[in-house]
């Protein structure tokens, strides 16, 4: 019988349980998958913690790789044997098999590993549509980028790269500093050492940027925002230290937009989950943005993967194994 990790109630790690699920066969509309790898996101935190609420009791993850093994009535965008990634549907792909809706499920190009597809699907897609629909990066900008040695993080300072922006990353440690410059950062400010506003202030020469991208959110939100120029665009899209509290309006200074986007309305229209998938997949393939699996744990010490997730002790991509 096919493992999977399950939770009854809201908490700590300590409620994740690894236990043996049934899986039937696949109803109209899906597909049965198994998995190769799995990938392990912020996200998931929220989930089990309950900050996102789930009906429970409730599996767990959004994001994986694997194989098609069986279709349901009507499916026509894969087959059996198809190796596919995805990012987005019901919780649940931590699993070693599971049925899920089809259409959230892309094709993985030959040269693109399931670990690297379960690891860069739901961050690298983030990318395309921060950099691509919330706010058009344009060559020769600059912006600033927190977390720039997570898991979004390190992609985004690749992809950025590519684009001919100037990127200042935000970084909690000299040794994730170092990672994010490796992964083509131009500066890092060392968010609980430095002033972050002014180190902004600094290195454009008082022009401020004009996009803020901020994934760490109540720690860094208000530095975020005075590291804006005027008319300058707050993306808030992410918790990792806890969510924003309550603000006035006026706190936007007159000048200032904000915006709370997440990925999942960007990717409901097929059209659209296949354009942006398909932008992450061509810069893979093209090796502009490698996906590096920083670590790897097995599907039944997920509790520990998420301790160490936020215990802010992982670095780029993290998968579970199966």
């Amino acid at each position: 019988m096919p493992k999977a990790i399950r939770f009854s109630q809201n908490g700590g790690p300590e409620v994740l349980q690894y236990v043996d699920v049934e899986v039937g066969a696949p109803g109209p509309g899906e597909a049965q998958v198994r998995h190769h790898a799995v990938g392990l996101n912020f996200i998931d935190c929220y989930v089990r913690s309950g900050l996102y609420p789930s009906p429970m009791p409730s599996g767990l993850g959004t994001e994986g790789a694997g194989e098609v093994v069986a279709v349901g009535a009507g499916v026509t965008v894969v087959k059996p044997g198809d190796r596919v990634a995805y990012a987005g549907g019901p919780q649940g792909s931590y699993s070693e098999v599971r049925n899920m809706p089809a259409g959230k499920l892309v094709k993985l190009p030959s040269k693109i590993g399931f670990e690297a597809g379960a690891a860069m699907m739901l961050k690298g897609m983030t990318v395309q549509y921060l950099f691509r629909r919330t706010y058009t990066l344009q060559k020769g900008q600059t912006i600033l980028f927190h977390a720039a040695a997570g898991g979004v993080g390190l992609i985004a300072m690749q992809w950025a790269k590519a684009l001919g922006v100037t990127v200042i990353g935000t970084a909690g440690s000299k040794e994730k500093a170092d990672l994010a410059r490796a992964h083509g950062a131009d500066h890092v400010i060392l968010y609980r050492e430095e002033n972050v506003a002014e180190r902004v202030r600094e290195i454009t020469k008082g022009a401020m940027v004009p996009v803020v991208y901020d994934s760490v959110g109540k720690d860094t939100f208000q530095a975020s925002l005075d590291s804006l120029a005027p008319f300058g665009l707050m993306v808030s899209f992410g918790n990792a230290s806890g969510p924003v509290p309550p603000m006035p309006l006026t706190a936007l200074k007159g000048t200032l937009y904000i915006t709370r986007p997440s990925l999942m309305p960007h990717t409901e229209r097929r059209e659209n989950l296949e354009e942006i998938a398909g932008d992450l997949m061509k810069m893979v393939s093209s090796g502009k943005v490698k996906i590096e699996i920083e670590q790897r744990y097995k599907l039944a010490d997920a509790a520990q993967a998420h301790r160490d997730l936020e215990g802010r002790k992982t670095t780029g991509s993290t998968v579970l194994l199966p």
